[in-house]
């Protein structure tokens, strides 16, 4: 048996899975799948090396280092962090906000203040709950379940990628690849590099099998793989969080002192 040199945690959602692409069958590695909300923990507790994590989980812990050109973005609509309503935003009160992700719940209080001066109350939903069956104003819904949701008792609903391109201009990070420290960061950016470009050379054949995992449409999740979801961290996404770290600092979402080595290869 491999001796385990590289522990990996990453999330099972169908926009991860171009970014760890063969990485289960490489060896060495133990690849494991959690909620992305859970992994900044398991950096901590150094049960992981590198994770998945949401950004605003990244930014908030400066110890950890940064696998640098490799993100989950977005440029325009997201398609999978959706805000479901019962009533037009400006009388929403209420949101029951999917566990999953830090970052998005971040994200909805980022944009409903800036955008009409509200912070609605958010209360944990779990991801077992049918988000039909919620008594709120409105549910935050990520990933998967987003992309497969209708909700017919809820006619409004809001694309938290599109509405951050609309107030800033920018695309929007939803997770970077970070490392716990005193771990060999060269041979992890390596690793995950390779995986990359395994998946982004295998979207149509990733779409199709997570289509038949995750009983969802082919169609959609080929389009959401190869057009609407974007893997780099380049200029414009570093500036992207370092915005959005900004606007989250602001209604005390996150530290004052955070995790600023997304900028470094940028100067």
């Amino acid at each position: 048996m491999d001796r385990i040199r590289h522990r990996i945690g990453a999330v099972k959602y169908l926009n991860t899975k171009p970014l760890i692409e063969g990485l289960a069958q490489e060896n060495g590695v133990d690849l494991v799948l959690d909620l992305p909300s859970r992994l900044a923990d398991r950096l901590l507790a150094h049960t992981i090396d590198v994770g998945l994590l949401p950004i605003v989980d990244f930014l908030a812990h400066p110890e950890f280092g940064l696998i640098p050109g490799i993100s989950i973005s977005c440029a325009g609509p997201v398609l999978s962090v959706q805000l479901f309503s019962r009533v037009p935003l400006e009388k929403v009160l209420w949101i029951d906000a999917d566990v999953g992700s830090h970052t998005s719940i971040a994200l909805c209080q980022i944009l409903i203040q800036k955008t009409l001066g509200l912070l609605p109350q958010m209360r944990p939903f779990p991801l077992e709950a049918d988000p039909n069956h919620s008594k709120a104003d409105a549910v935050l819904l990520i990933g998967d379940r987003a992309l497969s949701a209708s909700l017919p008792d809820f006619p409004f609903s809001f694309d938290l990628g599109w509405e951050w391109q609309k107030l800033t201009g920018l695309p929007m990070v939803f997770a970077v690849w970070a490392t716990r420290p005193k771990v060999d960061v060269q041979a992890l950016e390596c690793l995950l590099k390779k995986a990359k470009q395994r998946g982004l050379a295998n979207l149509p054949r990733i779409a199709h099998q997570a289509s038949q995992e995750l009983n969802l449409d082919g169609a959609i999740c080929r389009k959401y793989l190869e057009h609407i979801i974007r893997y780099d961290l380049g200029p414009k996404e570093v500036l992207s969080v370092s915005e959005f770290a900004r606007l989250a600092q602001n209604l005390n979402l996150l530290p004052q002192r955070i995790n600023t080595s997304h900028a470094s290869p940028f100067g």
